[in-house]
């Protein structure tokens, strides 16, 4: 099963590469990683989805996480109301021919085209995987040159951040 996780770290290099190659050397799979910067200069919050067979699977990855000197905290939002979002920017081929129709399909995903010239258009797409992978799949038709997507991100829903879950 797949399992969202937030984990607030502090910002020091290098944390990152700690984090994923404990899950990595324990033969887990990272489906997606994205880290950045908080609303705290010296926190990072990095939220992984991560594929193990259980729960007990999942509990030792925390409590091996929660053993590494720089996390702060680990919050699982698989079971938490939360929303989740990835990014992708698409980049397709656009003949003169099949622009509109290029157009009316963005327009249906409720994307936005951020780059156009003579031979492509890039696409940018906000939401969840599901509705980014069936964007792709109608694109495949016109020719994808070129994929980039951030991985998911998470917050809980309400009042109350990670930090304090």
């Amino acid at each position: 099963m797949k399992y969202t996780l937030a984990v607030l770290v502090e910002n020091r290099p290098g944390v990152l590469t700690h984090i994923s190659g404990l899950i990595s050397r324990r033969a887990y799979n990272i489906e997606s990683i994205a880290a950045s910067y908080t609303e705290e200069a010296d926190t990072t919050r990095i939220t992984i989805d991560v594929e193990v067979g259980d729960e007990l699977q999942l509990e030792q990855i925390v409590n091996q996480l929660s053993k590494l000197i720089d996390v702060i905290k680990i919050v699982n939002l698989t079971h938490v109301d939360s929303i989740h979002r990835d990014l992708a920017l698409i980049k397709v081929k656009a003949r003169p021919e099949t622009r509109s129709d290029i157009v009316d399909i963005v327009e249906i995903f409720r994307a936005k085209i951020v780059d156009v010239n003579r031979e492509t258009m890039v696409i940018e797409l906000t939401g969840e995987e599901s509705k980014i992978d069936a964007l792709c799949e109608v694109l495949m038709d016109y020719g994808i040159i070129e994929i980039a997507r951030t991985g998911k991100i998470a917050l809980s829903r309400g009042p109350i951040a990670a930090k304090n879950m």
